[in-house]
């Protein structure tokens, strides 16, 4: 079993040759918006999972994801001739779903700062609802005892 350290080193390889052989080797249009955004390989380096993105709508991403199945044997031959490791591992293809989280993100973020915005309006114009001194004092005290 391979460490973690040499699986990573394998994953960035790998996420390098998918990128270069979608640009280079695959002539299927539906692959040319896909972005290689990352690439995973378990410790045995028998398996590898791959994460990207399209620029497009739910059609685009359909295409891509058919494309890059149909591309998967010459991506795996070209990670093959790549690599040196004694097998090559098989390719997973996952869609990434960093930038739907990241647009969720940025929408809560936007609406926490019109929040903020609107409570600092309402707290520059704001009163105390009590006296100054909200402190109970003894008569005694009070008359300067």
């Amino acid at each position: 079993m391979a460490d973690s350290a040499r699986a990573a080193k394998l994953a960035q390889r790998i996420k390098v040759v998918v990128a270069e052989g979608l640009r280079s080797r695959v002539k299927d249009p539906r692959v040319e918006g896909i972005t290689v955004t990352d690439a995973r390989v378990t410790n045995d380096l028998q398996h590898a999972t791959v994460y990207y993105t399209v620029f497009g709508d739910e059609t685009a991403q359909s295409e891509a994801k058919t494309g890059l199945e149909r591309a998967k044997g010459v991506l795996r031959a070209e990670v093959g001739r790549n690599i040196t490791v004694r097998l090559t591992p098989t390719l997973e293809f996952v869609a990434d779903e960093v930038p739907v989280n990241a647009s969720n993100l940025e929408a809560l973020l936007r609406v926490a700062k019109e929040r903020d915005a609107k409570l600092a309006e309402l707290s520059a114009n704001a009163e105390f609802a009590g006296d100054a001194d909200p402190y109970k004092k003894d008569e005694e005290d009070a008359d300067g005892a």
